[in-house]
């Protein structure tokens, strides 16, 4: 195992503090925290003009870093193009010192939506991974990447990507707070709830859902107005099953603006569900967001939101929204450096979830 440091920029101080809380406590790194935690590692300074250089305050020399940076909201309110820019420098800093390895953990891509070329237009998630790749970043890792095709754009002679699939955490934690034992997933869950993509395009996530639980699909195929961003025309709704008095849980990789599952929402309304939840991995909530989810749920056409913490959600944002749950990736962030810096495999962070496995051990998913 290679000397390794785990180090931030700005954007993610703190959640990289807390992934080094949950990495001391594997018996491998229990003696080295001070070694370990270099989360303020770099010093962001800025030139009466407004450029900004970042420096690196002690020697780092043949080890690898983990460098945890968010583009998107953060908990330092840095906006998205500072954000990048301070990235870029960091990754530019650590290499001249000469890091043996920088892994980019970078628990949401904020450009990962444009990843197609349309319209002669530029494809952000490329120029990102192309200008971390050619600055020294040697491995990025992610959650739940918008699309399987975005990891083409790696070349892997030169950087590799792992995109994990942080959708377990969600599952294991629907086993964990709402079913509890196989009893209630028999007896409750398979008649009584169903999962339900955004659109067609988020069939597959939805699908992993049904499978792992054992619950009924239901599709909903949307027709976008492409000549406005974040508009729907219509959207019409496909399932074997009947949804009425079902729990329905809209499962998509993010919010955003919640324009699309506030239509899906009213569209599913007529078909009499019991209850209608959302289930997602990365909270964006831009605006009008969290005003659009508050009157769903003021109307009583929402009842929870499920989400993790992959984009910073301040403390007031539950407040601000009922019932919204936040769900920590940090633990499963450390358990992913461990594999890294041991060399081990990957590949169990990748396997299918499925709930009654779960339910009967839950310490197999855990390992």
């Amino acid at each position: 195992m290679n000397e390794f440091v785990i180090a931030a920029t700005r954007s993610m101080r703190g959640y990289a503090s807390r992934v080094v809380s949950h990495l001391v406590k594997f018996p491998s790194f229990d003696s080295q925290a001070d070694t370990i935690d270099k989360v303020d590692l770099l010093e962001t300074d800025r030139f009466a003009d407004g450029e900004m250089e970042v420096a690196v305050n002690s020697s780092i020399r043949g080890k690898d870093v983990i460098l945890f940076t968010c583009c998107a909201r953060n908990e330092a309110g840095i906006g998205v193009e500072e954000a990048k820019i301070e990235l870029y420098h960091a990754v530019d800093a650590l290499k001249r010192s000469q890091a043996e390895r920088i892994i980019v953990f970078e628990p949401f891509i904020s450009c990962s939506r444009s990843d197609r070329t349309t319209r002669r237009s530029s494809v952000g998630l490329w120029v990102h991974v192309k200008t971390l790749s050619s600055l020294g970043a040697s491995h990025i890792v992610t959650y739940q990447l918008h699309s399987d095709k975005s990891k083409s754009m790696v070349d892997p002679t030169i950087c590799m990507v792992d995109d994990i699939p942080a959708l377990t955490l969600l599952k294991r934690y629907l086993c964990d707070a709402y079913i509890q034992n196989t009893e209630t997933l028999e007896q409750v869950v398979r008649p009584g709830w169903a999962f339900c993509s955004v659109d067609a395009g988020g069939e597959k996530i939805a699908r992993g859902f049904a499978n792992a639980f054992g619950a009924p699909l239901v599709i909903a195929h949307k027709q976008r107005d492409y000549s406005r961003s974040n508009t729907i025309e219509s959207i019409n709704i496909l399932s074997a099953e009947p949804v009425e008095a079902k729990a329905l849980w809209i499962v998509d990789d993010m919010v955003d603006t919640a324009g699309s599952v506030e239509s899906l929402i009213r569209a599913l309304e007529p078909l009499k569900p019991a209850e209608i939840n959302i289930i997602a991995v990365h909270a964006l909530f831009s605006r009008p967001a969290a005003g659009r989810l508050i009157k769903l749920m003021e109307e009583g056409l929402l009842r929870r939101i499920i989400v993790t913490d992959t984009v910073c959600c301040s403390r007031a944002m539950p407040e601000k929204i009922p019932n919204l749950e936040v769900i920590p990736s940090t633990e499963l962030s450390a358990r992913i450096i461990r594999t890294i810096v041991s060399n081990a495999s990957m590949s169990k962070m990748m396997r299918p979830f499925d709930a009654g496995i779960y339910l009967k051990s839950p310490n197999l998913f855990n390992q």
